[in-house]
C-alpha cells in the first residue's frame, strides 16, 4: 500500500513546511501578554484577599505581609520591592543574568502590580465576612496567575531565584528548603495573628500546590486522536489544510477483519478535536475515533521540551 506521506504533491510539502516555521515561530508578544497577566492575577489575589485576611502563605509575599504588620509605616508592595531586590541582588551575583532574565523583569513587575492595586482599591479590612470564602480566592487567584506564568515557561520570580542558587550552589532538595521557607512564614503568621489565621495560612499553603498542578493540566489539555476510516486521505488533507495540525500514518491490520488499515494518531485542543469529530461525522459515520486526554504533550507545535 503506497504511504499517505508519498502522495502529497510538492506544493503540499512546502505548505506544511511554512506551517512548522509558523508554529515554531517565536511569539514574543502573546508570551508578554500572558506573563504580565499571570503576574497581575497574582498581585490581585494578594492586594485583595492575602493581605486584608493576613493570609502568609509563604514567598515574598507572605514574608511582605509579616514585615507590613511588623512596620505598619510601609505597605506590603514596598517591603515586596525590597524583598526581591534583595533576591535578585543575590541573583546577579550568584547566577548567570541571561538565565534569570525574565525571572528579574517578574520580581519587579509582581512588585508593581501589587504598589499599583494597593493604591487603586486600598483595603483596610478583608471584603466579606467569610474568611473561608476570602481564602479560596486568596490561594486560587495567584495559584491561576502563577499556572498560567509556569505554562509559558517563565517564572513569579521572588523565592525562584533562591531556588535557581540552591540548585546550583547545593545538593540540597530544592522542594524541600522551600517548602521548610514557607513553613517558617506560616509559623511565624500564627505568632503573630493567632491560631486561627494560623491554622487558615497551613490550610492555603497545602491547598495551593494542588490547585497550581491543576489549573496547569486543565490549561494544558489536549486531545491524542487515533482514527481509522475509509477516507484516511481526506482525514489528513482536513487536519493539514483546516486545522493545520498532522499525524502520524500508521499501516496496521484489522484484528477481526484481517484487512489492512490506515491509522492516523494526532494531537489537537479541545475545539481542533470537536471540528474533527464534526468533519468524520459527515466522511464516514463507520469511523472509528479514540480520544484521550493528556496534559503533557511536549515538542513540535505544542511546549519546548
Amino acid at each position: 500500500m503506497q504511504g499517505l506521506e508519498e502522495q502529497l504533491t510538492p506544493e503540499e510539502i512546502v505548505e506544511a513546511q511554512d506551517i512548522v516555521r509558523l508554529r515554531e515561530r517565536p511569539r514574543g508578544l502573546r508570551f508578554f501578554g500572558l506573563l504580565n497577566a499571570g503576574l497581575l492575577i497574582t498581585a490581585l489575589g494578594i492586594v485583595a484577599f492575602k493581605t486584608p485576611n493576613h493570609f502568609a502563605l509563604g514567598g515574598t509575599s507572605g514574608l511582605s505581609i509579616i514585615l507590613s504588620t511588623l512596620f505598619p509605616s510601609l505597605p506590603v508592595g514596598a517591603f515586596m520591592w525590597f524583598v526581591n531586590g534583595i533576591l535578585v541582588t543575590l541573583g546577579l551575583v550568584f547566577l548567570d543574568r541571561r538565565t534569570i532574565g525574565w525571572t528579574i523583569y517578574a520580581s519587579f513587575a509582581l512588585s508593581a502590580f501589587v504598589t499599583v492595586l494597593e493604591i487603586l482599591i486600598p483595603l483596610a479590612r478583608p471584603m466579606t465576612g467569610d474568611t473561608l470564602l476570602e481564602l479560596v480566592f486568596a490561594v486560587s487567584l495567584p495559584a491561576a496567575g502563577s499556572a498560567i506564568v509556569f505554562n509559558i515557561g517563565a517564572s513569579t520570580g521572588g523565592t525562584d531565584i533562591l531556588a535557581m542558587i540552591l540548585r546550583q550552589r547545593s545538593s540540597l532538595e530544592i522542594g524541600k528548603a522551600l517548602m521548610v521557607v514557607d513553613a517558617l512564614i506560616v509559623c511565624t503568621a500564627a505568632a503573630i495573628y493567632g491560631p486561627r489565621t494560623g491554622l487558615y495560612c497551613v490550610l492555603g499553603l497545602v491547598a495551593k500546590a494542588f490547585v497550581v498542578d491543576g489549573v496547569i493540566e486543565g490549561v494544558n489539555t489536549r486531545k491524542v486522536c487515533t482514527v481509522v476510516c475509509e477516507h484516511p486521505q481526506a482525514v489528513l488533507e482536513f487536519l493539514v489544510h483546516e486545522l493545520h495540525r498532522t499525524a502520524t500514518i500508521r499501516d496496521e491490520r484489522g484484528g477481526f477483519s484481517g484487512k489492512p488499515e490506515t491509522v492516523l494518531v494526532t494531537v489537537l485542543t479541545r475545539r481542533e478535536a470537536a471540528r474533527l469529530r464534526l468533519f468524520l461525522g459527515t466522511l464516514d459515520k463507520d469511523a472509528f475515533v479514540t480520544m484521550v486526554n493528556s496534559s503533557e504533550i511536549l515538542g513540535r507545535g505544542f511546549r519546548g521540551i
